[in-house]
């Protein structure tokens, strides 16, 4: 892996964290318990804050970044950010699933337990209600979700990532 301070500023990972051997992590990060970075992914907080909650998975080949001077990156607890998503200065709350390829751009808003669709362009400035879903280009909201199935499924997603990431330490 690729660890970097910036300005001073170096990435803060906990022990029980997964950091694959080529993700990227730089500058003013900060990880919280229980997370993944998958291969290729890039954590770039080198132009303002990336702060990352609990259990969140961030897969193959996605970009973390913010905007300078602007707009920091937030993210909650129980999040998945699909395989190459792009996730960019902007705020997205607890139990999220933005799927593969998605890009959350410059001060948007994602509520919890929402979902972003694969593809997905969440255009700056919008706000994703909780409890919906977001997909195509730009995303517009598309259905609402029954949360009574969506929690158990996105702590589903979360525990996968912490099982899968033990896979890798125990080699």
């Amino acid at each position: 892996m690729i660890l970097k301070a910036v300005n001073g500023k170096s990435p803060q990972i906990p022990e029980d964290c997964f950091v694959a051997e080529n993700a990227t992590i730089v500058g003013d990060v900060v990880l919280g318990k229980s997370c993944s970075v998958w291969f290729n992914a890039v954590i770039r907080g080198d132009v303002h804050y990336i702060k990352i909650g609990d259990k969140v998975n961030i897969q193959d080949g996605a970009i973390i970044h913010c905007t300078y001077q602007k707009h920091p990156t937030e993210i909650g607890n129980n999040v998945s950010i699909g395989h190459n998503a792009i996730v960019h200065g902007c705020k997205v709350h607890d139990n999220v699933l933005i799927g593969m390829g998605a890009i959350v751009m410059d001060n948007c808003v994602v509520e919890s337990n929402s979902i972003i669709a694969a593809g997905a362009v969440v255009t700056q400035n919008t706000v994703v209600e909780s409890g919906t879903i977001w997909a195509g280009v730009p995303a517009k909201k598309v259905k609402d979700i029954d949360q009574s199935d969506f929690a158990g499924e996105i702590e589903r997603i979360s525990n996968n990532y912490v099982m899968y990431s033990s896979w890798f330490k125990d080699e």
